[in-house]
């Protein structure tokens, strides 16, 4: 079975390559000419998608093939101040650019919109709000030439204080999703609210894959035992272009159990990897460590050391 790991959008290694720098809405109502406070907004969204490609670059030359891009490359981009605002347009080139160099450097590359985009709301507002923003990813995706299809991880949403109304409400929602956008979508189970049984219950009812998440399983779970759904979770893969996704990442303490330590422990990465031999060829692992890159490539010096076979900086088998 072949492995791949992937970091989160910041790389600590890469310095001053931030592609998630921002302007405030009150940051923006200063600048008295409001066409000049849209420039300005355009040259830091220029900036974060150079950086991005900066980013990218980095992952080439250490063979790093799987990376989360950061959702926050345009600020303010769906401000309600701001709906006029065709962000795009001015940043087509720098887009391109990126799309460019992922053709000549292919990696696979996605999404996790913040914890707001919430789709199984009952308020019209804030359901209308994440679509919005799962619109701008869309178009970012479009306009960096890569296929929208399995591209946002996204939680299932709040539990309302009754869990079942709320996976109902998330089906009843769907419903109304226009289809380019729900292709787009991966579900994740979390740490507080719903588990694997409860997100494989939508995955397997409306055709989504799901990430699955340990630590976040071991943080949540009905019955800590995932062995007898992992089947089930690779299942809602079958239909996918891309290899199965998991997240991986280690308890920063006991007491802080559901917190991301700097690095991964690779006792616990290995111990669900070989529960799973022979069950895909390949599996991606997004490592979601304070360390980043850092974590990323400690985590194979730490896999080489107890003799695992490395294929590359960033790439292992497991047999």
């Amino acid at each position: 079975m072949i492995v791949k790991l992937g970091y989160v959008a910041m790389s600590v290694e890469l310095q001053n390559a931030s592609p998630s720098q921002t302007m405030t809405f009150a940051q923006f109502s200063k600048i008295k000419d409001r066409d000049a406070a849209i420039r300005k907004l355009e040259r830091i969204a220029e900036s974060n998608i150079d950086n991005c490609l900066r980013l990218l670059k980095h992952n080439a030359g250490n063979q790093i093939h799987f990376f989360r891009l950061s959702s926050r490359l345009i600020p303010l981009a769906n401000h309600e101040e701001l709906l006029d605002w065709d962000y795009i347009k001015p940043l087509k080139e720098s887009l391109k650019r990126i799309g460019d160099y992922l053709n000549l450097h292919p990696m696979r590359v996605d999404f996790h919109p913040d914890h707001f985009v919430v789709l199984n709301t009952t308020n019209k507002e804030i359901l209308s709000n994440a679509l919005k923003t799962l619109v701008m990813h869309k178009k970012l995706l479009k306009g960096m030439g890569i296929d929208t299809e399995h591209r946002c991880v996204l939680h299932v949403g709040g539990g309302y204080e009754d869990k079942e109304m709320a996976l109902e409400q998330f089906i009843h929602n769907w419903g109304f999703i226009q289809p380019a956008i729900q292709k787009m979508i991966m579900l994740e189970n979390d740490d507080t609210t719903f588990t694997v049984k409860e997100t494989l219950y939508l995955c397997e009812k409306l055709g989504i894959p799901m990430v699955f998440d340990y630590h976040h399983h071991l943080a949540n779970h009905e019955d800590v035992e995932w062995q007898q759904d992992w089947e089930r979770i690779v299942t809602t893969w079958r239909d996918s272009p891309l290899p199965v996704k998991m997240h991986i990442s280690s308890p920063r303490s006991q007491n802080e159990f559901r917190a991301h330590a700097d690095f991964v422990d690779p006792e616990m990465l290995l111990t669900f990897l070989n529960t799973i031999i022979g069950t895909v060829p390949e599996i991606h692992c997004m490592i979601e460590a304070k360390q980043k890159d850092a974590a990323l490539f400690q985590l194979i010096d730490d896999l080489k050391s107890r003799g695992i076979k490395v294929l590359d900086q960033s790439s292992f088998v497991v047999e």
